[in-house]
């Protein structure tokens, strides 16, 4: 490891650590020529597969690509960052795990509507109305009848209501 003020190639490690859930290292190093300290992360070569778009195009795995729309999804809604963060993660994971070079965009997009699902009704309408391109209304209506009658117990009581009623301007 050069340093980077002197650019000395002989340096020590004083101290490491596990860092972003145990897939990092982080270690703390002493330039042996110059004496300043300064740290490294260390991390695994993650070979993610190349997603296959619909058209037939091939493109690397983005997480970037992933994290913008899943944030655009959530955008004004009470989703908090780390669990964005822990769903883009799991997403990456699924694919590494998949074992293939290859994995069709699609499957990605079914894997995102369900972390949206989970964490927003909001963000997964938002999301799904552009991932399926919904034609007319009621492609939404029939979207949002879907997610309100199949939401478990445990993700009724994390969510904000999907529509209010008029009526008594109460969430239902």
């Amino acid at each position: 490891m050069h340093c980077p003020f002197c650019k000395s190639e002989e340096t020590k490690v004083i101290d490491s650590r596990l860092a972003s859930e145990g897939y990092q290292v982080r270690r703390r190093r002493e330039c042996l020529n110059c004496n300043e300290r300064f740290t490294t992360f260390e991390s695994a070569e993650r070979n993610l597969p190349r997603v296959v778009k619909h058209d037939g195009r091939r493109e690397p795995f983005n997480e970037e690509k992933l994290r913008k729309g899943i944030i655009l999804a959530c955008e004004k809604r009470p989703v908090p960052t780390e669990h964005i963060d822990a769903s883009i993660n799991l997403i990456s994971r699924k694919a590494l795990g998949v074992g293939e070079r290859e994995i069709p965009a699609k499957v990605i997009g079914e894997w995102v509507m369900q972390e949206l699902r989970s964490l927003d009704q909001v963000a997964y309408v938002r999301f799904a109305s552009v991932y399926m391109s919904f034609e007319d209304v009621q492609a939404f209506k029939d979207i949002i009848d879907r997610v309100e009658n199949d939401l478990t117990p445990e993700m009724l009581k994390n969510q904000l209501a999907l529509l209010v009623d008029d009526t008594d301007k109460k969430p239902h």
